[in-house]
């Protein structure tokens, strides 16, 4: 463990590198009628970590084709994800979208299972307390023994498996207290989309922090699902990977996701113009 005077120069280091909040927000496009942060995956990291610190509360979404499929055909997801959320994109048609429609700067992707891992990088020198919050006990088990193996000084101040049904009021409260009083600075909410966003959204009215709904980092950092190989993801068809590796559980999702988001994002370029 490091001693406090070189955590607090690192903490100090992390506030100056991270963007400040308007100059983070400002770069922003509308994909699909979702509002999209423009950005580089290594600022987003630092951004984070000094969110994390100054105890800035907002709740951060990675976004891909099928987050803005499902936007485009509900109008209370579409509304969680308005600002002041921060939405990432997460996919690469995002930034091939942005580009195609002349954005700029174009929005590049930042994949939420590295931004996972960065963001746990970059704030281990500061002292960055991070909260683990879905999947199964389980899966958190080795998440939380992968994480400490790779990234030895980072704190984990906690961990939970909510159920799967939705929580009472009272268990909801409950969970918030146990988050609040571990000392966590951020949380991390995978629990499938649109759960999660919408969790995170409540978990920053309930308790002030910083949350990132984080989609399927838990089970890529844990080794219980398997990632695409660094090549599939560079082309852009990591979504055809998880496809044929889940294809059952997977198939509406990118079939039919991703045409709603093709349509989507052109009939409100169309539209604006």
């Amino acid at each position: 463990m490091m001693d406090q005077r070189r955590v607090s120069e690192s903490r100090e280091a992390c506030l100056d590198q991270g963007l400040n909040r308007s100059n983070y927000l400002s770069s922003r496009h509308s994909l699909g009628a979702v509002d999209i942060v423009a950005t580089s995956p290594g600022d987003a990291a630092s951004a984070l970590c000094a969110f994390a610190i100054r105890g800035t509360p907002m709740h951060v979404h990675l976004v891909n084709a099928y987050t803005i499929a499902l936007a485009s055909e509900s109008d209370d997801y579409r509304e969680c994800l308005q600002e002041p959320a921060v939405n990432l994109p997460d996919g690469k048609p995002l930034a091939w979208a942005s580009k195609l429609f002349g954005q700029n700067p174009v929005a590049r992707q930042v994949r939420g299972p590295q931004l996972f891992l960065d963001t746990f990088d970059v704030g281990q020198s500061a002292g960055v307390k991070h909260f683990l919050l879905g999947s199964t006990q389980d899966v958190l088990l080795k998440l939380q023994q992968n994480l400490l193996k790779r990234f030895p000084d980072a704190q984990i101040a906690g961990m939970e498996s909510p159920p799967f049904r939705s929580l009472t009021p009272e268990e909801y409260a409950a969970q918030d207290a146990r988050i609040v009083n571990s000392g966590a600075q951020i949380v991390w909410v995978g629990l499938g989309t649109p759960k999660q966003d919408f969790e995170a959204r409540r978990l920053v009215d309930a308790t002030g922090l910083l949350a990132v709904a984080v989609g399927a980092a838990f089970d890529f950092a844990a080794g219980t699902t398997r990632e695409a190989p660094s090549w599939v993801q560079r082309v852009g068809f990591e979504w055809m990977f998880r496809l044929l590796s889940e294809p059952r559980r997977l198939w509406r999702r990118y079939l039919v996701g991703n045409f709603v988001f093709v349509r989507s994002v052109v009939t409100e370029k169309y539209i604006r113009r």
